[in-house]
């Protein structure tokens, strides 16, 4: 089994400690980044866009060889992860030798770290996978800071360590979906990219709430002030504007949801 150790600390860090630790040729556009690997040992590729303090989000499409572990550090800004799989399956333990839990085809996860333990991923080999990660730090100063007191409230444990492995969730499933049709690049993308992964926060939110159907009022008029960013994007070209805003009318616009009402069995790892 192959071991790699990941130090966290700003995106570019992170990056570039990615980069060191897989091989691979680093991109860098912006705000987004994105890492090719051809190795013996592994071949996909990893992207990312940081959200300023907001929010980060990874995409991991890979496929290795042989068994790896990826034990990350300890992030002092104590983010909240929003995972989600959508093929293979991924392994996740608080330690080495902790309790391990499965992540497996359409499930979502949420995991938060505020202890010294190191959180690990662990890959089978030969396995093709691809899973994301939403990060929300919870401990800095941040725009949307009633949203980010509910996400701590919900999704963070007084021993330090959280984690919640979900049922399929076919709407999750729908809006990274939707994150892979974005009809354009730059800033546009930026914003759309934006209001796809709150959208995505807003649900997991939804399903771990008493009340069910009050938590997407926020989702729409988040929607609202993403089409007025746009909007002011008045130094675009006419076309690289209104496709970008009839994709987000089409895939933001008032929907009935239909959530089952189960009862949510929290899990924390010991």
């Amino acid at each position: 089994m192959k071991k790699l150790y990941i130090n966290t600390g700003s995106f570019d860090a992170v990056f570039n400690n990615l980069k060191e630790s897989f091989g691979g040729k680093l991109k860098v556009t912006a705000n987004e980044y994105n890492l090719t690997i051809q190795s013996k040992w592994a071949k996909g590729s990893i992207s990312g866009v940081r959200f300023e303090k907001e929010m980060s989000y990874l995409s991991f499409d890979l496929t290795f060889t042989q068994e790896l572990s990826l034990s990350i550090e300890s992030n002092p800004f104590s983010p909240v992860f929003f995972a989600y799989c959508e093929k293979g399956n991924v392994l996740h333990s608080f330690g080495a030798n902790g309790a391990t839990h499965c992540l497996k085809k359409q499930q979502s996860g949420i995991m938060s770290n505020s202890s010294t333990i190191n959180s690990v991923l662990h890959f089978q080999s030969h396995q093709h996978i691809q899973f994301s990660l939403i990060g929300m730090p919870t401990t800095i100063e941040n725009k949307e800071s009633d949203f980010v007191s509910q996400v701590k409230k919900i999704f963070t444990s007084n021993s330090g360590n959280y984690i919640y492995i979900g049922d399929e969730n076919h709407k999750i499933g729908e809006k990274f979906q939707e994150l892979k049709r974005i009809p354009t690049q730059g800033l546009v993308r930026y914003i759309l990219m934006k209001g796809i992964l709150r959208e995505v926060l807003e649900l997991e939110i939804a399903q771990h709430s008493y009340n069910y159907f009050t938590p997407f009022e926020p989702i729409l008029n988040f929607a609202v002030k993403q089409l007025s960013e746009i909007k002011k994007l008045s130094h675009m070209k006419l076309t690289a504007i209104t496709a970008p805003v009839q994709f987000l009318k089409r895939n933001l616009q008032p929907r009935k949801y239909q959530l089952e009402l189960k009862s949510y069995n929290q899990k924390l790892a010991s």
